[in-house]
């Protein structure tokens, strides 16, 4: 059974760096960006998904490491 990127099935064309309840979905329990295989991604959205997080970490909505 072949699963579909969340991004394409939903036609989710720009993921939003503001969105940080979004993001953390995406996020591991130690911040850092979960692989495609489990998120289940494709390689585009996963591309930019990984700058949506950088830039959410750089305007401190997202942390860069848990303690």
């Amino acid at each position: 059974m072949n699963q579909q990127c969340v991004f394409c099935s939903q036609n989710i064309e720009n993921v939003d760096y503001k969105d940080a309840g979004f993001l953390r979905k995406f996020v591991s329990s130690q911040a850092k960006v979960v692989d495609p295989r489990y998120t289940r991604t494709c390689a585009r959205h996963q591309r930019k998904l990984a700058q949506a997080i950088k830039r959410a970490r750089l305007m401190a909505m997202l942390p860069f490491v848990r303690r």
